[in-house]
């Protein structure tokens, strides 16, 4: 007699996502590797921030009870920080959350969520997790192409998200161009410009994504303490829109989002803008200087992608493979990121690291390429 008893399955669009994969710091025999694929601060924490991550972290309580549910002593950092509303602001479990909210409240099986190739890699699995269609729109060059984007746009488009600067490729879409973007949207897709490296910027580089989430009611910009400010073991990230949108989205956020601790820190970190400009100015430096030095590597086919973030994506396009490098370079003791997985088999992503990381990195990929 055949055995008829159903089976548990999921859902057919949860078998389709291909979990996210992130940055290794070790090697496949286990051994430690200087860890450049992550995009993590080489500088790590500001002291503020470890002074009040450890103050909450010893009270008697710092187990025992919950978190504010509603960040609310963060939020009003923030909107203090950025001239914003607090009550617009929503803070969550790193940006990828808010992320995940933006495609869970206004997206669900068959509708489509939008992002240019090479877009950040959990745009696809958010859409994924709630049955929607992901859809890429083809770049310009491993850059934001907006006419691309808007030729996209169909009548089941309900998200579009805009990394900016781009993760991987590090490219910086123009405030004209980011206006362009949105005057081109229908009023009911909701726009999420994904602004984790904004502070690696220069204050003419901003892109104007928080002014029009001031102003517009269909923009969602989310940002991240895992970058700039040191904090991505705790996970924090806000976001800012519409009261609107805040209070959809506040309907499926996860309760006690931030733990106690990670909030302290987060507060401190915000106002230690000496430890932020030192970040940014490092970043800046040995950016600029890992560039030229890998640009001089042109006559082995190496091409540097314009970067505006803590990273540059090198592209390899002579004898040398970018998997042959990749695996070289874990042998002499440095693991960046290699991306087939996000259609760039043919390209590294290398955190900035201290000075001595990034020399050391240089020097090993020269010596690489010689074989």
């Amino acid at each position: 007699m055949t055995d008829t008893t159903p089976t548990l399955t999921p859902k057919p669009w949860i078998s389709g996502i291909a979990p996210y994969v992130p940055g290794k710091s070790a090697g496949a025999d286990g051994r430690p590797l200087i860890k450049l694929s992550a995009n993590e601060n080489p500088l790590g924490t500001g002291d503020k921030a470890r002074a009040a991550f450890a103050a909450a972290q010893g009270a008697a309580d710092a187990l025992s009870r919950y978190p504010d549910p509603g960040s609310n002593a963060l939020r009003e950092t923030i909107a203090a920080t950025y001239c914003l509303d607090p009550a617009r602001v929503i803070c969550g479990n790193g940006s990828d959350e808010l992320l995940h909210l933006a495609a869970g409240t206004y997206a669900g099986a068959g509708d489509e969520i939008l992002y240019v190739r090479y877009g950040f890699a959990v745009y696809e699995i958010a859409a994924r997790r709630v049955g929607a269609v992901p859809v890429e729109a083809d770049d310009r060059d491993y850059a934001t192409d907006v006419d691309a984007l808007l030729a996209a746009v169909t009548d089941r488009t309900r998200v579009v998200y805009l990394a900016n600067p781009n993760n991987p490729t590090g490219t910086l879409a123009s405030k004209e161009e980011v206006a362009r973007l949105y005057a081109g949207l229908p009023k009911d897709v909701l726009f999420v410009i994904d602004q984790a490296y904004a502070e690696y910027l220069a204050p003419n580089e901003d892109d104007g994504g928080l002014e029009l989430a001031k102003t517009q009611p269909n923009v969602f910009v989310t940002r991240t303490f895992s970058k700039i400010h040191g904090l991505a073991a705790e996970r924090i990230g806000w976001g800012y829109a519409s009261a609107e949108v805040i209070a959809a989205l506040h309907r499926i956020r996860l309760p006690f989002n931030v733990t106690r601790a990670g909030q302290a820190a987060a507060i401190a970190a915000i106002g230690d803008t000496d430890f932020v400009t030192a970040s940014r100015d490092h970043n800046a430096k040995w950016r600029a200087w890992l560039a030229g030095e890998l640009e001089s590597l042109g006559n082995h086919g190496l091409r540097v992608v314009p970067s505006a973030c803590n990273f540059l994506l090198t592209l390899f396009e002579g004898d040398v493979s970018a998997e042959t490098m990749y695996q070289r370079l874990m042998d002499a003791g440095y693991i960046v990121r290699w991306l087939p997985g996000q259609g760039l088999p043919n390209a590294l992503r290398m955190t900035i690291g201290t000075e001595d990381e990034t020399r050391g990195l240089a020097a090993a990929i020269r010596a690489a390429l010689n074989g």
